[in-house]
């Protein structure tokens, strides 16, 4: 019992449980967003309007929230990790600024790229098991079909006992293209915008939640948005199974869905994915800079925190 607040006490400890708050934060407010994205970029099923009303009409709307369980049981473990590797590899890409400083945006940068790299061992499976639950509806699982099941844990199980290491680990390697980028895009963008719109924040952390709203939500958007095509492709890949595969690898997913659907395939559910980024990642920052400040103040934010 002795171990929390002897981890709390730790920069670290904070770090890592501000982290898991924000990740929390950001599965809850935007994973509807999400499925309505996954849809669009599995297959040519409309508009994300259409998408919507067909799966809340046929499905009810809890729809929208299958398969939340996977990332939702590991967001808290992957989100604090990843802030927490943020933190060191930040500082660790520019040992020139002292500790009392800011890391320099090149370490900001390179921080967030290489974190986006290792976190990618644990968000490929997650996303896998995700993905395999938002497409399955319902309506179209026929009685005593193989991939009926209950939830993350028995999809999981069957893509470990029927394809192994290998099949759970599908879609890795474009995971870790897009997600390293996407991470160095996304940390240097919150920095430099924060700082922007509320010049000195970076030091004295003197931002209004209106800020971190605004900051978190835009640099979402622009880690989404350099990374768009190779998530269309890691979608395709990772929804075929070993029954029904489509496409041999990444060269051979882009070429055939450039060929059948055009280049507007790479694109398709932007709008969704970037709505979803700016609300989603909005709520990440602001839950993690103020989980921190309740920490590193013993559970008191200043007023001006507050303000919106």
């Amino acid at each position: 019992m002795e171990f929390w607040p002897e981890f709390l006490a730790s920069s670290w400890g904070r770090e890592f449980v501000a982290g898991g708050f924000g990740g929390i934060a950001g599965i809850i407010s935007g994973y509807p967003l999400d499925t309505l994205r996954i849809h669009q970029q599995s297959s040519n099923s409309g508009s994300a309007f259409r998408i919507l009303k067909n799966m809340v009409k046929n499905e009810g709307p809890s729809s929208l929230y299958r398969g939340m369980g996977a990332p939702l049981a590991s967001v808290t473990i992957q989100n604090a990790i990843v802030f927490q590797m943020y933190a060191i590899m930040s500082r660790a890409f520019d040992t020139s600024v002292p500790l009392s400083e800011p890391p320099s945006y090149k370490g900001v940068a390179l921080g967030g790229f290489s974190t986006g790299a290792i976190q990618s061992l644990v968000l490929a499976p997650v996303e896998l098991v995700k993905i395999r639950l938002q497409l399955r509806s319902s309506n179209n699982t026929r009685p005593g079909q193989a991939d009926r099941h209950k939830g993350p844990i028995d999809v999981a199980r069957s893509i470990l006992r029927r394809e192994g290491l290998r099949g759970i680990y599908r879609g890795f390697t474009v995971t870790v293209l897009r997600d390293a980028p996407a991470h160095g895009v996304y940390f240097w963008s919150y920095e430099y915008i924060r700082e922007q719109l509320h010049p000195g924040c970076r030091k004295n952390c003197q931002e209004n939640v209106r800020t971190m709203l605004v900051a978190g939500g835009l640099a979402g958007v622009s880690s989404w948005v350099c990374c768009y095509p190779l998530d269309v492709v890691k979608t395709r890949l990772q929804a075929q199974t070993q029954s029904s595969q489509k496409y041999s690898g990444i060269i051979d997913c882009f070429r055939k869905s450039v060929e059948a659907e055009g280049y507007g395939v790479l694109w398709r559910g932007l709008g969704t994915a970037v709505s979803r980024a700016f609300v989603v990642n909005g709520a990440v920052f602001s839950a993690y800079e103020i989980a921190l400040r309740c920490l590193f103040s013993n559970g008191s934010i200043q007023t001006e925190k507050n303000t919106i």
